[in-house]
This record gives structure tokens, C-alpha cells and sequence, in this order.
């Protein structure tokens, strides 16, 4: 083997890296965060007496999670402005991750909220409360400690989904690898330390997803 390892040209651009690194973690974060109310109401809805919002759920949960989330992106930022719905890079990423991410975590939501405990419910409308007030102080805090692990899990997998950003220019950690590689020709350099990169961020968002699981645990229920 006659290649010569020079990592030069990637440090010198090793500012672009982190930055796109920053842009990722936000898209992820903003996406989640919108995932969540959309997961949450989707959940409902799929738990729903009503056949229709039952059907409707469904129809959305199948078609987001057997379509390419790469297909979906193009499909937003291509497809929809011939439509008259016009959006830019950031926003239609955000926008694409937001309903892909809700279709996963409506399912996750689903799971938690047929876990709960009909005393939950009952012990609710003892005290007074409505169905509303259930719902907000009762329900939904108690699914979302339950379903942390797995929501830990989805948001890790969806900062790693950023990467495909780089298809529609959005400036995040792999279209910088991919503009320093275009420009310097340092191939296995660009994507190695891009790759360790992802993973060193990916373990530490890890460590604080789980610490934060630990604090908020019930004592007992496995967490040390």
C-alpha cells in the first residue's frame, strides 16, 4: 500500500467540521421536538375510539415508515414547491425529519400509553380532574419517563439521519466532509475523521440521554 496519510487539509477545515456538526445537532434536536407533539398526537389517535382518527393514524405511520426518508427529502424540497409550498433547505429538512420522526415515536408513544395502569385513569377522576387534565398531568408524564430509553434511542438515530441533509446542500457535518474532500482530494482523511466524529458525538449524546434516564427513574426499577 502507497498512500500516504495526510491530515493537513483536514484540520485546517477542521472549524467547517464542527460547525456542521453544531448544525446537525440542532436539525435533530428541532425535529424531535416537533416529532414528539406530532408522535404523541398520533398516538392518540391510533388508541382513539373513533374509527376514523384510527385509520388516518395508520394510513400516516404506514406510508412515512415504509418511504426512504431520502426519498421524502427530495420529495419536499423538489417536488412540493410545484405546488405552490415553498420552503428553504433548513426548514424543508426540519419538516421532513419532524413527520419521519413522528411516525416512529407514534408508535413508541402508543406502546407506553397502552402500558399505563387503568388506575392511573380512575385515580384521576377521583380527585376531580377532566380527561384533559388526566392526560397532562398524569398520562403523558408518566409515559414519556417509561418510553425515555427508546425515545433516547430515536433521537440518536435521527442526528445520524442529518447526514443525508447533505443532498439538498444543507451545510451539516457531511457536506463539509464531502466539499473538503471534493477540494483537497484527501479521501480516507476526510471521511475518517468525519466518521470518528459522528461517533464520538453519538456516545456522548448517549451518556447524557442515559444519565438523564438515571435521574429521572423510578428507584427500583433497575437504574443504579
Amino acid at each position: 500500500m502507497n498512500y500516504n496519510f495526510n491530515f493537513d487539509a483536514v484540520w485546517r477545515n477542521f472549524d467547517l467540521l464542527m460547525s456542521g456538526l453544531g448544525l446537525g445537532l440542532a436539525l435533530a434536536l428541532v425535529s424531535i421536538a416537533i416529532g414528539c407533539v406530532l408522535g404523541l398526537l398520533v398516538a392518540f389517535g391510533m388508541i382513539s375510539k373513533n374509527r376514523f382518527l384510527r385509520v388516518i393514524s395508520g394510513i400516516y405511520i404506514s406510508w412515512i415508515r415504509n418511504t426512504p426518508i431520502l426519498v421524502l427529502i427530495l420529495f419536499v424540497y423538489f417536488a412540493l414547491p410545484q405546488t405552490g409550498f415553498m420552503l428553504g433547505k433548513i426548514e424543508s429538512f426540519i419538516f421532513t425529519l419532524s413527520i419521519y420522526s413522528g411516525a416512529y415515536l407514534a408508535e413508541v408513544f402508543r406502546s407506553g400509553l397502552v402500558s399505563l395502569s387503568p388506575g392511573i385513569r380512575e385515580s384521576g377522576l377521583a380527585i376531580g380532574l377532566t380527561e384533559f387534565k388526566i392526560k397532562r398531568y398524569l398520562i403523558i408524564p408518566i409515559m414519556f419517563r417509561n418510553v425515555l430509553p427508546s425515545l433516547s434511542n430515536n433521537f440518536i438515530s435521527l442526528f445520524k439521519d442529518t447526514s443525508l441533509a447533505a443532498a439538498i446542500a444543507v451545510p451539516e457535518l457531511t457536506f463539509y466532509a464531502r466539499k473538503i474532500n471534493v477540494e483537497t482530494f484527501r479521501v480516507i482523511e476526510t471521511w475518517l475523521v468525519a466518521s470518528a466524529i459522528y461517533i464520538v458525538a453519538c456516545y456522548a449524546i448517549a451518556a447524557l440521554l442515559r444519565s438523564f434516564e438515571r435521574k429521572l427513574a423510578i428507584p427500583g426499577r433497575g437504574h443504579k
